[in-house]
């Protein structure tokens, strides 16, 4: 890992170079916070260093605003530090000349991401390292940009991180965005979770940590580390929604992380621990066998420790950490080929998952020209929560959650897709709304000649497949109509008078009709879930009437699924 600060003081060096180039370049300019813009270009060559990028990267990262924001052009990047760096810095440029006004021009940067994704992945991650920098200064900004700007972070940038195997990222950039994203949620969290987090600590550590310390021993095992971490907020908001805002629900809100030599070592580590206490039924996670599609390995249990207290583990190797950590920045290696340009770089990465996901991407997008379907589809197909399934031969399949064989089988091709008939998950017939789970074997039955069914819609979850069963039934006459569906909406919102009329007030105006309204009787601090389900007669109405309802103050978090 490279020293920016002592690479800095190299003033022969590439990096001591470009911070000279950066500074005389920034002299006298300042940023919305009051700091030297040279701080914000160092800032982001820190992270490229921590993340243990190469020096031409972390050279690009200090001179990434230099063409932007100064009278400095590309060709002077180029005269001073070659074509590589010029590229990288150009990339970064072009990602940065559209400015979110609307879901248009949003569409359009990001399309520009996934482009520059695919030229070079330096690109990206010189933008997240910016990115993160700008959301620690973003108090700075007036109000309204300070929610558009965290917004974006949170639905992009963080998910991006994530898939980019980037998790310590992907929260660090979900903290800093949600006391602008959910400031009321965000202060319920500060008032009350601090001092759950120091009883469990203390459990943790004078009833935990002694055993599992004193056992490993005796094994014969000598980890590296044996530390624990606290949820992040981001992520602890999340799960409490799926339990109704109810604190005494989550039960992993410190878990231990445990980092040995080498994989047998990791396997021994699991059996001794599940000796100490019993493991709790299926929560034992294996992602070194069978890895995230984001290249994610670790072992996961969770045991009923003393008390009866869920605890729970993470065990894998230094290697295993440093990739969970960084991510794809942490093994991509670049190769430029011969010939002048970059466009054509070869990247070789010890995760081909990875590169695989970004090729599906790349030509993903260019399936999607209206802007808002775009990014509706965007959100879910490959930002939302994933699950990972194998197909017949060993294959992983990358999935959102909630996904259906269906949805599999237009992933795989679009042939199979339109000619599914059937499909077995685990050896055993299911039915085509069947939902899937993460390690499921999945096996689609194909007729040749089927087409896709309307009803289908009911049901799949991912835009592709329902932009190609659309496709495929406008071909047959009367079968593409509007179908009736049904709806659920999870609506967290304040406890308060009248909130309830007010959101009904809002579904019946947009002509939807309520079928059940479900209220949880469980109430923690200001808030509250409601269900509603409702009758959809056009689900492409779904998305106006979820806008509609952001517009009720109270709503704090919204979400839907077909049923």
């Amino acid at each position: 890992m490279i020293d920016l600060q002592e690479a800095i003081k190299d003033k022969s060096g590439l990096i001591g170079r470009a911070y000279e180039f950066a500074r005389i370049a920034h002299a006298g300019q300042t940023r919305k916070s009051g700091g030297l813009y040279i701080n914000h270009s160092i800032a982001t060559a820190e992270s490229l260093a921590k993340w243990g990028l190469d020096e031409t990267t972390i050279a690009a990262g200090l001179l990434h605003d230099t063409v932007e924001d100064t009278p400095r052009t590309l060709e002077d990047i180029e005269k001073e530090f070659g074509g590589e760096i010029r590229f990288l810095v150009e990339g970064v440029t072009k990602l940065g000349k559209v400015k979110y006004r609307g879901e248009e021009e949003q569409a359009d940067n990001i399309r520009r991401m996934i482009l520059a994704m695919a030229e070079d992945i330096r690109v990206i991650l010189i933008k997240l390292a910016d990115r993160k920098h700008n959301m620690a200064t973003l108090s700075a900004l007036p109000p309204q940009k300070q929610k558009r700007i965290a917004a974006e972070t949170s639905e992009i940038y963080a998910p991006l991180a994530y898939r980019l195997g980037m998790q310590s990222l992907s929260g660090e950039l979900e903290d800093l965005a949600l006391p602008y994203t959910h400031a009321k949620e965000y202060n319920w969290l500060i008032e009350n979770v601090p001092e759950r987090y120091e009883e469990r600590e203390k459990y943790m550590t004078t009833t935990i940590r002694p055993v599992v310390e004193r056992a490993l021993h005796e094994g014969g095992i000598s980890p590296f580390t044996i530390d624990f971490r606290a949820k992040r907020y981001s992520s602890l908001l999340k799960k409490m929604q799926r339990y109704d805002m109810d604190l005494d629900k989550i039960y992993d809100l410190v878990a231990f992380r445990i980092i040995v030599s080498n994989v047998e070592e990791c396997y021994a580590t699991l059996g001794i621990i599940h000796k100490l206490w019993p493991p709790a039924p299926g929560r034992i996670k294996d992602y070194i066998a069978m890895p995230k599609p984001n290249g994610y390995r670790s072992l996961h249990t969770t045991v009923i420790g003393p008390g009866g207290y869920f605890v729970e583990f993470q065990i894998r190797t230094k290697e295993m950490h440093e990739e969970a950590e960084n991510g794809i920045a942490a093994h991509w290696i670049y190769k430029a080929m011969k010939g002048e340009g970059y466009a054509g770089r070869e990247i070789s990465t010890t995760n081909h998952r990875e590169l695989a996901w970004v090729k599906q991407l790349s030509a993903w997008q260019n399936e999607f020209a209206d802007p808002k379907e775009f990014l509706n589809s965007l959100k879910i197909d490959f930002f939302k929560d994933r699950i990972f399934v194998i197909t017949p031969r060993g294959e992983i399949v990358d999935l959102p959650q909630g996904a259906t064989p269906v949805d599999f089988a237009y992933c795989i091709h679009t042939t199979l897709g339109n000619q599914c008939s059937g499909a077995k998950v685990n050896g055993k017939i299911v039915s085509l709304d069947h939902k899937l789970q993460s390690q499921d074997v999945v096996e689609i039955l194909a007729q040749k000649g089927k087409k896709p069914s309307a009803s289908w819609l009911n049901f799949v979850v991912t835009g592709y497949a329902k932009k190609k069963i659309k496709a495929a039934l406008r071909g047959e006459s009367g079968l593409l109509k509007k179908i009736g569906l049904k709806t659920e909406l999870k609506i967290t919102s304040e406890d308060s008078v009248g909130v309830l009329k007010d959101i009904a007030a809002v579904i019946s105006r947009s002509h939807f009709n309520i079928l059940q309204i479900h209220s949880s009787s469980e109430r923690k601090g200001r808030f509250h879930t409601l269900k509603i389900v409702i009758d959809t007669a056009d689900r492409d109405k779904v998305p106006k009437l979820l806008v509609k309802l952001k517009g009720v103050k109270e709503i704090k978090e919204l979400e839907y699924h077909f049923l």
